[in-house]
């Protein structure tokens, strides 16, 4: 049947063809990317129990030659071993500092303010310095000079402008889960008590379970159902706050679902004091109208018990609630508002709401990451990671002009 072949021959074709199945079914960049090694450092800002690769993902990422180490962790929500089944290599805590050059250090939150050592690495993470928060050029000022580069992790976009992962769905979902436990709480407890601490909860059952005991308390004192007002609703973020308020018995009668229609006419707007709970969920690009001010929220006649400010924008200069200035944390949730007259009115401004669900949120989140992850072996020519560092190049600029650096 094979004419003029051999044995020998016939094993050479075969394996000729099995070499060309290989390789037409590797994508090409594979063949010749060079291996990334990433370091997942332990998150040190207090309370924060999320991590920005989780053990699901750390095993798709070695399946595609990545290798990873994971800094042992006191706070996080992922137990060590975990990460260990999944091929990581366990280190200590902080030993990211004197890893070699070549290793990406991937996290979440920002390190400590009191650093103030040259970074010298490539970093992944949420930097917070790109809007002129405060501090923001003392942070970019570590990464010019160590020569380092930051890839924010809030500006990684995709080729439609839209961000690659965010926590956003759960931000919303645990911001408006305390801002029904801290209405509640005033209708249950005198103004004198402010919402006790919360911590993170192992699963949103548990969440869920504790928001709907209070709110029934809340309602059972004879409280009228709270009117919840969403600017943002159409966004992940809003999406998350329908999302909890519809699982603990709250009905879309009840909840203003407002978003760039609503607000077009720019505020401040007198429905908000009229509300008993406000949610703000809008992410902040550009200078906009005060959402509300003080001269609204001092009104005998206003029924605003609770804001949640899921942006917590509190150190931009063009902060949309300018009633507060404090970032409030899971140890003491609310911040009081100095209003006059009315009822006493509180601020929830956390700005890691999602880290009260720490695993889904991380899971969720880390999910979305990975396709762009698996794209760093070609940084320097995926768009996903271009874009971030020409934005991390052009900040940079800018503390450059200012300081002369």
């Amino acid at each position: 049947m094979f004419h003029g072949h051999n044995r020998h021959s016939l094993r050479y074709i075969r394996r000729r063809k099995e070499r060309e199945t290989f390789f037409s079914h590797t994508p090409s960049p594979l063949r010749n990317m060079p291996a990334v090694t990433l370091h997942l450092r332990a998150e040190t800002k207090p309370l924060e129990a999320r991590a920005a690769l989780t053990p699901t993902t750390v095993k798709k990422l070695i399946a595609k030659d990545f290798k990873i180490y994971v800094e042992d962790s006191t706070q996080s929500t992922f137990n060590i071993n975990e990460y260990r089944k999944a091929g990581a290599i366990i280190v200590p805590a902080g030993s990211w500092k004197t890893a070699p050059r070549d290793r990406i250090i991937i996290g979440l939150k920002e390190m400590p303010e009191t650093d103030t050592f040259p970074l010298v690495h490539e970093h992944i993470q949420f930097a917070h310095c790109y809007k002129d928060q405060a501090g923001w050029q003392d942070v970019l000022t570590r990464f010019i000079k160590g020569h380092g580069t930051l890839y924010d992790l809030e500006f990684l976009e995709n080729d439609q402008g839209r961000r690659v992962a965010a926590f956003g769905f759960y931000a919303g979902f645990a911001g408006a889960a305390l801002g029904v436990r801290d209405w509640a709480f005033k209708q249950t407890h005198s103004d004198d008590e402010d919402l006790p601490a919360v911590s993170p909860y192992p699963n949103e059952k548990a969440l869920v379970k504790d928001v709907t005991r209070d709110y029934k308390e809340a309602l059972a004192t004879g409280a009228r159902k709270p009117t919840v007002l969403i600017i943002g609703a159409l966004g992940r973020c809003g999406s998350g706050a329908i999302d909890l308020l519809h699982k603990i018995g709250v009905t879309d009668c009840n909840i203003l679902k407002w978003d760039m229609k609503e607000t077009s006419r720019g505020g401040p707007f007198e429905e908000i004091p009229q509300a008993d709970i406000f949610i703000n969920c809008i992410y902040l690009s550009k200078p906009i109208a005060p959402f509300t001010t003080m001269q609204e929220l001092n009104n005998p006649n206003r029924r605003l018990r609770t804001v949640v400010d899921v942006s917590a924008d509190t150190t931009n200069p063009h902060n949309p609630i300018p009633i507060y200035t404090v970032a409030t944390v899971f140890n003491k949730p609310t911040v009081l508002v100095p209003t006059t007259v009315g009822p006493k009115l509180s601020v929830i401004s956390i700005d890691h709401l999602p880290s009260l669900l720490p695993r889904e949120a991380s899971e969720f989140f880390s999910h979305d990451l990975l396709p762009s992850l698996e794209l760093l072996p070609q940084r320097k020519t995926a768009p996903v990671w271009v874009r971030a560092k020409q934005l991390f190049d052009r900040h940079c600029a800018r503390v450059r002009r200012s300081s002369r650096l």
